[in-house]
């Protein structure tokens, strides 16, 4: 099974904020995830994030691969140094 970690869109038209999850690649975009790493809110100034760090690491750990976004998005936070620190 191959997992990834993307984004799930949430919230109103218009008004949409992310949340951060572990999925299987095959499913769809925003259907059924295995676990829910935090959330992304780029309406707000600055943008809010909010990420688990330690599940974050925990799944990259066991073979998650990020999607781009959410790559850079760990690479702004520091996670993706800390797990290359970690290998």
């Amino acid at each position: 099974m191959a997992v990834k970690i993307r984004l799930k869109r949430m919230g109103a038209k218009r008004n949409a904020f992310y949340r951060f999850v572990v999925a299987d690649s095959r499913r769809a975009p925003d259907g059924r995830f295995i676990d829910e790493l935090g959330y992304y809110n780029p309406t707000r100034e600055p943008a809010e994030v909010k990420i688990e760090e330690e599940k974050a690491l925990d799944w990259m750990a066991k073979g998650a691969r990020p999607s781009d976004t959410v790559r850079a998005l760990f690479r702004k936070a520091g996670i993706m140094e800390k797990f290359q620190q970690e290998k």
